[in-house]
């Protein structure tokens, strides 16, 4: 099929069924989490529920939904938090969900992101099945289930809202619908600011079809309609990154880098890695510290093999663009260092070398290996949360 093609062609029936081993083996995962979170908080006396709600950015966003935006805290150094700093698409639909039922803003954001989780279940279902198979589909949706802070996906957070946003937006683009997948990264981009990942690869996928289809044979090129939709998805993908980047600095009268000074105020921004590289040196210094260190560098060094193993496999480039550019953002970014495994939450190609491996295995070693995988998920998600919990 031409690369510029758009048109749905035949239907695929039983998408959802195909997909419901993986979402039924998702919900499992994720409502382990939730009780062994509900037995931890009770021991120690806390609210499961307000630790999933009520707390670190949740709090910011139900502020957003309630107050608008204007919010801010002054700390005694100087640093301004502003709510500013919180893309507005999960507050909105916080709002929304209390302005049609009884539940609070709080709720609508536990709502959203449980209902956002399953839907990022089934796009990265879609994604790997598309490429990989059913079998390694299932394997992707369960490792992303069960990685270490896969507790997040059930809070009151952005993550599961982008990721169900960046995987429909990536299978648009392998499936060619261009304005879908335009509209998808429009809407990730009003999610977080890493929605640059999606944008950059819709247009860098969009670019290449756009050359390979200008370097084909004229008897063998798409409608004239067809290259105006993949122009038009690009088009529409940076709308929403770039317009509420750009309101941002209208209202605090920054100008177009207005945003960069409100993640200022939260000690936000983009090194190239300078500070992470510190801090992990820092952690040599000293003897108690030095398994810190090593674990880092560890596992810095299995986000590059995977990257590493990803581009062998040759995944379309739309996923190494977006994968690629996650990991960087995440990495090479001067924030609170206990954030990046939740920053890289997103980064599901990663995962797809994995699910293959595991695919590849006897049905019981793969679910042993699944299985053990969500227990220590479930366990380090409880105590994470009960503990620092994710800035």
């Amino acid at each position: 099929m031409n690369d510029l093609d758009t048109r749905a062609g035949p239907a695929r029936p039983g998408l959802l069924r195909r997909a419901a081993p993986a979402l039924l083996g998702y919900a499992a995962v994720r409502a382990l989490g939730l009780l062994v979170l509900a037995l931890w908080s009770a021991a120690r006396g806390t609210s499961a529920y307000t630790l999933l709600t009520a707390r670190w950015d949740a709090l910011w966003y139900t502020r957003v939904a309630e107050l608008g935006y204007g919010y801010e805290v002054r700390l005694p150094n100087g640093d301004v938090h502003s709510n500013l700093a919180f893309f507005p698409l999960l507050p909105w639909l916080e709002r929304l969900v209390a302005a049609v039922s009884p539940l609070s803003y709080a709720d609508g954001g536990f709502l959203v992101s449980v209902l956002a989780s399953l839907a990022a279940a089934g796009g990265i279902f879609a994604v790997a099945e598309r490429l990989y198979g059913p079998r390694a589909a299932v394997c992707a949706v369960l490792l992303w289930a069960a990685l270490p802070v896969g507790i997040v996906q059930s809070m009151a957070y952005s993550e599961s809202l982008f990721t169900a946003l960046a995987a429909w937006s990536l299978y648009a683009v392998l499936t060619g619908r261009w304005v879908t997948a335009g509209l998808l990264a429009a809407c990730a981009g009003l999610t977080r600011p890493v929605g640059l990942a999606v944008v950059a690869a819709v247009w860098a996928a969009g670019l290449a079809a756009l050359l390979r289809e200008r370097r084909a044979d004229p008897a063998d090129r798409a409608p004239p309609r067809d290259r105006a939709a993949v122009m038009l998805g690009m088009a529409v993908a940076p709308l929403g990154a770039a317009g509420y980047v750009l309101w941002v600095g209208h209202r605090t009268g920054g100008g177009p880098l207005g945003y960069l000074d409100v993640q200022a105020g939260w000690r936000n921004g983009f090194d190239g890695g300078y500070a992470f590289a510190r801090f992990t040196g820092e952690k040599f210094t000293a003897l108690p510290t030095a398994p810190v260190g090593l674990a880092l560098v560890v596992g810095v060094g299995l986000l590059v093999w995977l990257y590493g193993v990803c581009v062998r496999q040759r995944q379309p480039l739309a996923l190494l663009v977006y994968a690629g550019v996650v990991t960087a953002l995440a990495l090479c970014a001067s924030s609170y260092f206990g954030s990046k495994p939740r920053l890289l939450l997103p980064a599901f190609p990663l995962l797809l070398p994995l699910a293959l491996g595991l695919a590849r295995l006897r049905t019981p070693r793969s679910a042993a290996v699944l299985g053990s995988l969500a227990v220590v998920s479930a366990v380090y998600g409880a105590f994470w949360l009960n503990g620092s919990g994710p800035p």
